[in-house]
């Protein structure tokens, strides 16, 4: 039978209302009295019916996290950090899948799953600001991603452009003065034009030729299109002496088809990616990669989230920023390097 909080106040010799306390961390209860009543919670195997105590406030305890691809490793472990955030709440996180499709991001963002949620995390890709314009629904929005809405709603991102220089001034640091972009994806996206604005501008600052040539786009932001991008630039007769891919997956397609070439990495071409996936970190060269902040990114939405739930003055939306560094490894420093003094 399930443990009750009358049965904790029993077995300690206190009220309910004592034992509700220490449940929710009320500060207002002695360190004995505390100890006392944990104490039988440890014994009876008490566990907070936590159900119960969102649906005396009115909420379900679930906040909707939707993705545009659950199979790009990125937001495997974005969706990860953001379970986590919310169960050190007590919430538990819903998942959505959008494929990136605009008809998908619309519904998702108009609420059709309003009744089971208190608050929507969702990333765009090609969601519009008119989409939201209307947005009927009152459940809290919280925006991932790069793409710019002016619209009253939390908005989570890094800052591509800054990530997408300290890329390029890495490379270039190495002596690398020919650097392709692949991943500049056709059609709009903002994620992607901003890193290759980066790119563009850090180019520019370092003296050296922003060359569109080298710029390969793409349909898709996978392995295999990362392998088209590079097979593109070097059957169109340039050798770049470096690679900077839009993420992780294309940056490793890229170092397959080098490989394949006879090409090393990186005394031939230096290569990286951007998002810093587990995957990176152990091919035959691990690779140097941008790494957001995805911890913090997951947490902000969460705590968003719960502050715009809990009535907290908040009156603005907020504009955050999270970090990010860029993590050094052999795919630019080489094996003896980066073993010896890479950070990674």
């Amino acid at each position: 039978m399930r443990v009750s909080l009358k049965d904790v106040a029993a077995h300690a010799g206190v009220s309910i209302k004592t034992v509700s306390n220490v449940v929710n961390n009320y500060q207002h209860v002695t360190p004995a009295m505390r100890e006392r009543v944990q104490r039988s919670i440890d014994v009876l195997g008490y566990r907070p019916n936590l159900a119960a105590r969102h649906l005396r406030k009115g909420r379900t305890g679930i906040i909707a996290l939707a993705l545009p691809e659950l199979g790009n490793p990125y937001f495997a472990e974005l969706a990860a950090a953001g379970i986590d955030a919310a169960a050190a709440h007590d919430y538990i996180v819903l998942l959505d899948h959008t494929g990136g499709h605009r008809e998908q991001e619309i519904l998702v963002s108009q609420g059709f799953r309003a009744r089971v949620i208190d608050g929507l995390i969702l990333s765009p890709i090609e969601l519009e600001t008119e989409d939201l314009l209307d947005r009927a629904e009152n459940v809290p929005l919280v925006l991932l991603g790069e793409r710019d809405y002016d619209l009253p709603y939390d908005h989570i991102a890094i800052d591509n452009v800054a990530a997408a220089r300290d890329a390029v001034r890495h490379l270039n640091g190495l002596g690398r003065r020919e650097v392709a972009f692949i991943g500049a994806r056709r059609g709009r996206s903002e994620p992607a034009q901003l890193r290759v604005r980066g790119w563009r501008e850090e180019l520019t600052a370092a003296g050296l030729p922003a060359d569109d040539g080298l710029v390969a786009a793409t349909d898709g932001w996978g392995h295999a299109d990362g392998a088209a991008a590079m097979n593109r630039i070097l059957e169109s007769g340039r050798r770049p002496d470096a690679v900077f891919a839009y993420n992780d997956p294309m940056a490793i397609g890229a170092m397959r088809v080098l490989h394949e070439r006879g090409l090393r990495v990186p005394e031939d071409i230096a290569v990286v990616g951007f998002d810093d996936v587990v995957e990176g970190r152990f091919g035959a060269v691990t690779l140097t990669s941008v790494s957001p902040d995805k911890e913090a990114i997951g947490r902000l939405a969460v705590e968003s989230v719960l502050a715009r739930l809990g009535g907290n003055e908040m009156p603005e939306p907020r504009r955050v920023r999270a970090d990010h560094r860029l993590v050094e490894r052999e795919s630019t420093l080489g094996r003896a390097a980066a073993n010896g003094g890479g950070r990674g």
